[in-house]
């Protein structure tokens, strides 16, 4: 049965969008490749927001949004479309964003991602970090990874996920997915189930708070195999972030289990292709040795850049490395990759002249 909002979800499908934004007293926008821009000049009103939102939403969730005043939820508009929704109230009244979900599940190597991250998949036990801003692809790049583990290992695969975003199909490996709240009240109960459902690996949609990177933390010291994501830009900001997030007086002790359990962060970005057809994934990535896990034991994690720069022949890789080599084959423009660097001096050199005295100016006043 088709829904009114569908005729919107086509528009952003057939223009190569990834999200649909609604929100009341605005016209309906899409972005694409990174820009949002409206798909029509009418203002959507309050019964279209209602209607169109209560729609797709079964009774009790939508009960659950008047309640709350969030909600998120995955939408299935036909088998090639699935749609991550998260529905808000905001100032003007209602508002939603939609990602739309490719059903298909993209191989490592379709999205051209380093192969040293397959190796991740070849573990037995540890934690494996996978982060970026929102919108970098790190739930596409965890699809990618579980779906080669499920191809060539027979493992037991539990995720915990809000919501569901890409479903797997049971290959070499039982794959079985729970959704918060749906499944589970809440990640910390979700990865407390999972260390009594006979699992291999475990799979933890969101590390947002205190609880559930402890619990994360210890099923990785107890020899289950954890993947879980953050909102950080680097390794080094990754491992700052699961160290700072504990009390004070924690932190030593929590830097000797990080130090033991981490085996790998793989952080990722998207810039814009220089030729405006979409974008491109750029990763650092950092492989736990004995260096990195002294470095993380001392809490002296400035040294990483520098133990990931000296990393390559174990496939690491620095995230201005990786844009440089963007800019260098001419896949990204200098401005992209000078937003994007963490040494913007590298970078500046490359600017126009207009943009590079700007960014000076920027940097003085700064």
């Amino acid at each position: 049965m088709a829904h009114r909002i569908d005729q919107l979800f086509e528009v952003l499908i057939n223009a190569g969008a990834s999200d649909l934004h609604l929100a009341e007293g605005q016209p309906p926008k899409i972005r694409r490749h990174g820009d949002v821009i409206p798909i029509r000049d009418e203002v959507l009103t309050a019964d279209e927001m209602n209607y169109m939102l209560s729609e797709i939403c079964t009774p009790k969730n939508w009960e659950r949004f008047q309640n709350k005043g969030d909600l998120d939820f995955a939408y299935e508009m036909n088998e090639d479309s699935r749609f991550r929704c998260n529905y808000f109230k905001q100032v003007h009244g209602l508002g939603a964003v939609f990602r739309l979900i490719p059903t298909r599940i993209a191989t490592i190597d379709e999205l051209g991602l380093p192969p040293v991250i397959k190796e991740f998949g070849h573990l037995r036990g540890g934690l494996v970090l996978v982060t970026g801003p929102t919108g970098s692809g790190k739930s596409t790049t965890l699809a990618a990874l579980m779906d080669y583990i499920n191809t060539n290992f027979a493992r037991h695969i539990v995720t915990v996920e809000e919501p569901i975003e890409f479903v797997h199909s049971n290959k070499s490996s039982i794959i079985t997915q729970r959704e918060v709240p749906e499944h589970s009240a809440n990640f910390p109960a979700g990865l407390k189930a999972a260390l009594r459902e006979d699992s291999d690996i475990v799979l933890v949609g969101e590390m947002r708070d205190l609880e559930t990177i402890s619990l994360a933390l210890t099923a990785a010291e107890t020899g289950l195999l954890v993947f879980g994501t953050l909102h950080t830009n680097n390794a080094r900001k990754t491992v700052d972030r699961m160290i700072d997030v504990f009390p004070s007086d924690q932190q030593a002790q929590v830097r000797t289990m990080l130090a033991s359990s981490l085996r790998g962060v793989v952080a990722q970005l998207l810039l814009k292709r220089h030729d405006g057809g979409g974008r491109i994934a750029v990763n650092e990535i950092l492989v736990v040795n004995s260096a990195v896990g002294a470095i993380i034991r001392e809490g002296a994690t400035q040294k990483l850049q520098d133990a990931i720069v000296g990393g390559k022949a174990q496939g690491m890789q620095f995230m201005d490395d990786a844009i440089w080599a963007q800019l260098q084959q001419g896949h990204v423009s200098p401005h992209e990759a000078f937003m994007k660097a963490i040494d913007k001096s590298r970078f500046k050199a490359f600017l126009p002249e207009e943009e590079a005295q700007l960014a000076n100016s920027a940097g003085g006043a700064a």
